[in-house]
């Protein structure tokens, strides 16, 4: 349900959002007004966004991929630069792939590949209970499962060595880094989805360290990280046995690694950085 703009007019709303810094203003102005079930409704939401919390956690969703994924307060935003793993993702499997989302979030990457395959088996794991319930909206209405606990340790032991694609979306912002966020990451997202620990790569040690124990022969780890990490991300995932590659866009200023579990007796050669 829409609110008249003379119960609040669009000028006032986007003059607020303005001073607030909010750089999309008008964009953001318009969304809160078509979002409003009445007039106290919309002047609570205003009052949010002037203060600071994320537009979607405002909203109650964020767009990705195309589709409206839900998003409490306090869990983490997914963001447009993550659709260009999801996109590679897609193409690296077919309808009935076996999916696992690690440090899941929202789920909004398990319910986007789903939706650009058409059907898969699909497993989602997050340590935080408000990522979990949030994720189970979104997983659940891709016919896939959440599982609350620390990485691997919460799925069922049926799917090691079944696993097609293991996205895992893991913290890599290095601690020292976390206090140089915008606001919005840093105050009003979980500590435990942004902290990758001193050098931003502790959790994705632990989730290449036990990738091929999950992995079908062939199948594919692929992760978000910063340019700058990429060459030690890459030296971590070729360690623990996968045959690595990063693929990046300019457009997104996205960087993924892709790590594959070689098939048995078959040397994989590492393929050039591509983008």
């Amino acid at each position: 349900m829409s609110v008249s703009p003379s119960l609040l007019p669009l000028s006032v709303i986007v003059t607020r959002l303005r001073a607030a810094g909010c750089v999309f203003a008008e964009d953001e102005a318009q969304l809160l007004l078509s979002a409003a079930r009445n007039s106290d409704h919309l002047a609570a939401m205003v009052e949010r966004r002037v203060i600071g919390l994320p537009l979607e956690h405002v909203l109650g969703w964020a767009e990705f991929c195309g589709l409206r994924v839900a998003v409490d307060p306090g869990v983490f935003v997914p963001r447009r630069r993550t659709e260009f793993l999801v996109a590679r993702a897609v193409t690296l499997a077919g309808p009935g792939a076996v999916i696992v989302d690690l440090c899941c979030g929202s789920g909004a990457l398990g319910a986007a590949v789903v939706a650009g395959l058409g059907r898969a088996e699909l497993h989602a794991s997050d340590i935080d209970p408000a990522a979990v319930r949030c994720a189970r909206r979104n997983v659940g209405a891709a016919g896939g499962q959440v599982h609350e606990g620390d990485l691997y340790e919460p799925l069922p032991g049926t799917l090691q060595g079944r696993v097609e694609l293991l996205l895992a979306n893991v913290p890599y912002v290095p601690t020292e880094e976390i206090e140089l966020l915008p606001a919005e990451a840093r105050v009003h997202e979980a500590r435990v989805a942004l902290d990758g620990g001193v050098d931003g790569l502790d959790v994705l040690r632990r989730v290449t360290a036990a990738a091929s124990l999950w992995l079908a022969p062939g199948g594919h780890l692929l992760f978000e990280t910063s340019e700058r990490q990429a060459p030690q991300a890459v030296e971590t995932v070729a360690r623990d046995g996968l045959i690595p590659r990063v693929v990046t866009s300019d457009e997104l200023y996205a960087t993924v690694v892709i790590g594959t579990r070689p098939a048995p007796g078959r040397t994989v050669p590492v393929p050039a950085t591509a983008s």
